[in-house]
């Protein structure tokens, strides 16, 4: 087992890491005090795990999966379903899926009755490497994603890699990219080690360590600039390309970690970065990971220009110095243009 501590402003909680942890759910959902528990999950989750899920004897919501779920009708639909059920501020809900389930579940979590508790158990590579901690909980709007949304902790993050055993490669590539972002911006040592690895497979066989390094790495960031006024934005390094091609592909077809790696190898290369490139794109490969996309550069600004962070027509640009060191550089809309369509 592997714990951390994150520290916001208002509470801390615990991040649990430890194979196996999700058949004790019940023994540690009892350690608290409620009425009611109710699991939120996704109909992909709930026919993989439907009699440990059953077992628990908890109250069941569960959605479509995939993006289509983080919408306005979809939240509404959950709140009424957890109203009908008469669910009090003393009840816990339970998130247990991926990036989608965990959002939508934390949003609704947030505004239900004014906020109440909730745990997450995310189920994805992505989630368990990156979404499920830091609190940033929403929904998507037509103009873009997450653009509806709070600042919210969980009471407590749950994390069992043997999820991933069930996990399709394409998800298995999608987290990796986040993985591999999370080194390139601030631990080269975890860069390293993820290219000593011959395979997924085999990196496998450390997820606890791999998982407990790579969270470390967002909690300091998190306990530093919880609200993403300064330092958490070097998490969005190829955030603000990745977004926007996601938005211009549809998500069958893309991942959000395979949109992300093509983000950062685009910031590399727009900024000179050719060494660095070629090192991502050598360890982007080993996961095969694709890297490279077609796409309609005017388009894609259509999505760039309504991004959520951008403020009085400035937008913050991630860059990488070496591997292990990145900041932050601030562009006016027009100049970030201007260097994309180059």
């Amino acid at each position: 087992m592997k714990k951390l501590i994150l520290k916001s402003q208002k509470s801390e909680y615990q991040i649990i890491i430890e194979k196996g942890i999700f058949k004790n759910l019940n023994k540690i959902i009892k350690s608290y005090s409620y009425q009611k528990c109710v699991i939120i999950t996704d109909k992909n989750i709930y026919e993989l795990y439907k009699e440990d899920i059953l077992n628990l004897n908890f109250e069941v919501v569960i959605i479509e999966p995939g993006e289509k779920s983080k919408t306005i009708n979809t939240y509404e639909s959950v709140i009424n379903k957890l109203l009908k059920m008469n669910f009090n501020r003393e009840d816990i809900i339970v998130s247990l899926g991926g990036g989608v389930v965990g959002d939508l579940s934390g949003f609704i979590a947030s505004t239900i009755l004014r906020g109440v508790r909730y745990i997450q158990i995310p189920t994805t590579l992505l989630s368990q490497v990156d979404s499920s901690i830091g609190g940033k909980v929403a929904i998507n709007s037509l103009y873009g994603k997450n653009l509806i949304g709070s600042f919210y902790h969980p009471l407590e993050v749950i994390i069992d890699p043997e999820f991933l055993i069930t996990l399709p490669k394409r998800e298995i590539k999608s987290g990796m990219g986040e993985l591999i972002k999370h080194a390139i911006i601030k631990d080269k040592n975890l860069f390293d080690l993820l290219n000593k690895y011959k395979s997924f497979n085999e990196l496998y066989e450390n997820i606890e360590e791999i998982l407990f390094i790579s969270l470390n790495i967002k909690k300091e960031i998190v306990e530093i600039d919880e609200f993403d006024k300064g330092l958490r934005m070097i998490l969005n390094f190829g955030h603000t390309i990745g977004h926007a091609i996601e938005k211009s592909f549809d998500e069958d077809f893309i991942s959000h970690g395979e949109a992300i790696s093509f983000g950062m190898i685009h910031i590399l290369e727009l900024f000179g970065k050719k060494e660095i490139s070629e090192k991502l794109k050598s360890l982007l490969i080993k996961y095969d990971i694709v890297n490279n996309y077609d796409y309609d550069i005017k388009k894609l600004y259509e999505y760039i220009k309504n991004d959520k962070k951008i403020l009085n027509d400035i937008i913050n640009i991630v860059v990488v110095d070496k591997i292990g060191n990145a900041h932050i550089e601030k562009y006016t809309l027009k100049e970030f243009k201007d260097m994309i369509e180059v």
